[in-house]
């Protein structure tokens, strides 16, 4: 697990399993895999990088053992994804304080803007493989 690129999101939250799918679709060389903060290998990582999900964080990202939170995170995903996308790294010139209140603001409000599912998604086969149990 040292060596992968880890994604822990919120795994019954709508709009981070939207964002996992969004990843995956613009990660053809699959450097990221993904594990919900509910299963357990996620609160090993988590417990090991001292992260505590009080914020309203909706995923961390684990990066040759380093750990981005919020808008770090979502910039730091933004690099390696294929398309336009590493462009969003021009918002990483904003304070890092205006950046994760905006993050914050969505984040603890995504249950009522985007729903809420009674339970962690389950991979498909051919994706199975992206996602650490």
């Amino acid at each position: 697990m040292e060596t992968r690129n880890i994604i822990i999101f919120d795994g019954v939250c709508n709009l981070c399993n939207n964002a996992v799918n969004f990843i995956i679709k613009r990660d053809p060389k699959q450097i990221f895999c993904f594990t919900p903060m509910q299963s357990e290998a996620a609160k090993d990582l988590m417990a090991r990088y001292s992260l505590v999900n009080d914020y309203g964080d909706t995923f961390f990202l684990i990066k040759q053992g380093k750990c981005y939170t919020r808008t770090d995170a979502a910039l730091e995903i933004c690099k390696d994804l294929s398309g336009l996308w590493p462009l969003l790294r021009i918002f990483s010139v904003l304070p890092r304080s205006f950046r994760d209140y905006c993050y914050h603001w969505l984040g603890s409000r995504r249950y009522s803007l985007f729903g809420k599912r009674d339970a962690c998604m389950l991979p498909t086969e051919d994706l199975r493989s992206r996602f650490i149990d």
